[in-house]
């Protein structure tokens, strides 16, 4: 008899076909497609990007079995205390058919020693009317950062297992999109890690707030390396080369003494003399001037601004400097003043401790976590109370006129160009990222019309 071959047919009729069987569900079909048939007019191996397509479209668009709903997929974790077999058949499944899967499995992995937090998804099909298990479809599991273990029903209702290889990718990509939620989430979406996105956060905290400046649907662009897989999932990131958020940009560059810092299209140094917030996404809860004081409840010159932050949070150092004081002060309770150049220096009230290694006279970094938030002294809740001073005298942190970055020249200024264009190229679209990615996308589309 002639084997079935989902690429000499219409794909969507596959699941049909089968669906009135217990075999050959999307996993095997998905499988099957790797393999193809051999020869000079065998169309070429799809990349496991596409093989998961074509894998999540035999599931949706398969037929019921009678007495079941379509299949769907179910994410489980496996809990503390938990065994694998316990955690499959949680999905709702059969006892018995958890039993033949985590044996299945068992050729391949130590299904004995399963850590807690271990996730899977399983495929199942739920009886209708809610009585009895859930059918087990098919079964997919993550076992290294490139590799997956996929279980699924042959024929004759056996457990079929394979596991699939990716190949891992050096590449330069350049994540385009909107902020629909926080950055963090829709950097993620677009393959960024939170190392990477936390960086972008501390680039721009001395041009953006990044609580009150943005909104949902404004543009941001990043280029950064990163290893990825075949089907796309990002197992490490590189350095950050490039962001722009709202049309600010940024450009790495690594000066000639090993030097690493970001200017703007014009070569100058993007780094502000001193950060607008000195705590990561925290909101301004009082400004600079007169107000009734929380605590004393008379009024009296508030001589700083206030930010709302979690107990904890850390205090980034808002410029680079040396550490003056780090002990009491009074209602300020923990206080922190670090010293600038030009006669600036920024103080920190209320924190709770701080970072270890702060002391009188030690160097910090713009952007070195310095203390964390608290409420010592005379404080209602854990807030940070900032203050800017200039030649002795407390000034307006907000709107302060502080000196700006320097600007490259000479040879320095040659090769920002250099690399600026190069970046600029990217971002214009010439990415070997996005030919791959249309290339696979159009493979995947190609399949699913046949």
């Amino acid at each position: 008899m002639q084997e079935f071959d989902p690429r000499q047919t219409n794909f969507r009729v596959a699941p049909r076909v089968l669906a009135g069987t217990a075999a050959v569900l999307g996993l095997f079909v998905a499988w099957k497609v790797t393999q193809g048939p051999q020869g000079p007019d065998a169309p070429p191996p799809l990349s496991p990007a596409a093989v998961a397509a074509l894998q999540h479209t035999a599931f949706t668009q398969a037929e019921a079995q009678p007495g079941f709903d379509r299949p769907e997929s179910v994410e489980v974790k496996v809990r503390r205390g938990e065994t694998l077999e316990g955690a499959v058949e949680r999905a709702g499944v059969a006892p018995e058919e958890a039993r033949q899967a985590v044996q299945a499995l068992a050729q391949s992995i130590d299904t004995t020693r399963i850590r807690a937090g271990l996730a899977f998804e399983a495929a199942i099909a739920r009886p209708r009317a809610d009585r009895g298990h859930a059918r087990l479809i098919g079964l997919s599991m993550r076992t290294g950062p490139a590799s997956t273990l996929t279980l699924s029903r042959t024929f004759d209702g056996a457990m079929r297992l394979r596991e699939l290889d990716e190949q891992i990718r050096a590449e330069t990509t350049v994540a385009d999109g909107q902020i629909h939620g926080s950055l963090y989430e829709s950097a993620a979406k677009l393959g960024a890690t939170p190392a990477i996105t936390a960086q972008v956060v501390k680039l721009f905290a001395h041009k953006l707030d990044f609580q009150r400046d943005l909104k949902a649907g404004d543009e941001f662009k990043l280029v950064f390396g990163r290893q990825v897989t075949e089907s796309g999932r990002t197992i490490e990131t590189g350095e950050l080369e490039f962001a722009e958020v709202k049309g600010v940009k940024f450009y790495r560059f690594e000066r000639a003494g090993g030097d690493v810092e970001y200017f703007d299209e014009n070569g100058k140094n993007i780094r502000g003399f001193l950060l607008r917030t000195p705590v990561d996404g925290a909101r301004m809860t009082s400004r600079f001037g007169p107000r009734r004081h929380p605590v004393l409840g008379y009024a009296r010159a508030h001589q700083g601004v206030d930010f709302g932050a979690g107990h904890g949070t850390p205090i980034l150092a808002a410029g680079d400097g040396v550490v003056m004081k780090a002990s009491r002060w009074g209602g300020y309770g923990n206080w922190l003043q670090i010293k600038h150049s030009g006669g600036w220096s920024t103080g920190y009230a209320h924190v709770s401790r701080y970072a270890k290694g702060i002391r009188p006279g030690m160097r910090v970094r713009q952007g070195q976590v310095v203390a964390y938030v608290g409420s010592t002294g005379l404080s209602t809740g854990p807030h940070l109370h900032y203050e800017v001073w200039l030649n002795g005298k407390r000034v307006n942190p907000v709107g302060a006129k502080v000196p700006q970055g320097t600007v490259l020249a000479g040879a320095d200024l040659a090769r920002f160009k250099a690399n600026k264009a190069r970046i600029d190229r990217l971002l214009a679209g010439e990415t070997e990222t996005r030919q791959l990615a249309q290339a696979d996308t159009t493979a995947v589309q190609s399949q699913l019309r046949r």
